[in-house]
């Protein structure tokens, strides 16, 4: 047992947590978290983060340090430590968190956020026990992490898993470059944009959504929004939601077929809205999927919740001292 130190890193906020690993194959007991804004460069950035880290190791020295695992956005390359100018970190080119972090003279590893997140779920969520993952973000954007073979597949210099930038359908919701794109249904984004440009023609035939009452509505439109609106029977939130689902489940079954895993694990509004997007979901796989494939595979809500991503910079920490 020791001490794992998480960075999670993102656009508008960071966390620092500290957890002590367990014993047996259970989840790190977390014992702190320090959530702060991100600051406004990534110089000072680290330097926030070495002097807090430095902080809390001094006032805690029964704690022995075995690992910082980072987790943030891509592109970057978990090899060399490199962040390589992820969209929601502006000026963070080529940034070496390897160099930055020597100070603390710890071991240190980085991964993009949805590997990281798949490790957590792979280890201590709904992937547990499983060879062949795969993790679905479904968040803000849509991105994947994979586990094959029992260990984590990142590709030739972490570049796999960009599952968002599939195109699903010659034309609809833009997301992650192309029209039609996996992401452009299946995130948060693609859901407000579908929703906003429901609500527009809806508004234009007199006929308004209850998540769109009239104009002065159409840039607070959001996915959680849009969900509220369908648990009160709204038909036309209920048909993106539906929609939604279906590309869901045309996307999984690609995964479905192309990698045959024992279970594919979906995080963020998956959970949030799993009754909505399951059924045509389900229906989708059913038309597109093989069906052999099909049967050997469950399709399954993140089993760590909120916390995923607390315990996703926990698990890149513990997964480089087991394959350093």
């Amino acid at each position: 047992m020791g001490l794992l130190i998480g960075i999670d890193i993102g656009g508008t906020k960071c966390a620092l947590i500290y957890a002590r690993s367990a014993a047996q194959d259970g989840p790190p007991e977390i014992l702190f978290r320090d959530a702060f804004p991100t600051p406004k460069t990534w110089q000072e950035s680290f330097d926030v983060f070495r002097k807090r880290i430095s902080m809390w190791l001094k006032a805690h020295p029964e704690e022995t340090p075995l690992a910082v695992g980072i987790s943030c956005g891509g592109p970057l390359d978990g090899k060399t430590g490199m962040i390589l100018s992820p969209p929601n970190l502006p000026g963070w080119d080529r940034v070496d968190c390897f160099e930055q972090l020597r100070p603390l003279g710890l071991p240190v590893a980085i991964q993009n956020d949805a590997d990281a997140c798949a490790l957590a779920e792979w280890r201590w969520g709904a992937g547990r026990g499983t060879d062949h993952m795969v993790f679905l973000t479904f968040g803000t954007g849509m991105g994947a992490g994979f586990i094959l073979n029992g260990r984590l597949y990142t590709g030739t210099r972490n570049l796999a898993g960009e599952v968002g930038h599939i195109r699903l359908a010659e034309d609809g919701p833009y997301g992650y470059g192309k029209n039609g794109s996996f992401e452009g249904f299946c995130s948060g984004g693609g859901i407000a944009r579908m929703g906003k440009t429901a609500a527009i023609h809806a508004l234009r035939t007199g006929n308004p959504p209850l998540f769109c009452p009239d104009e002065t509505a159409l840039d607070s439109i959001s996915a959680q929004s849009i969900g509220e609106a369908a648990r009160q029977g709204d038909a036309l939130a209920l048909e993106i939601y539906r929609r939604c689902g279906h590309y869901l489940g045309k996307g999984v079954s690609v995964l479905i077929d192309l990698l045959n895993p024992e279970r594919i694990v979906i995080g963020s509004i998956f959970g949030r809205q799993e009754d909505l997007l399951r059924p045509p979901m389900e229906q989708a796989m059913q038309e597109e999927c093989l069906s052999l494939s099909l049967s050997y595979c469950a399709v399954t809500a993140a089993g760590l919740g909120e916390q995923v991503g607390d315990f996703a910079s926990l698990s890149v920490a513990g997964n480089h001292l087991s394959y350093p």
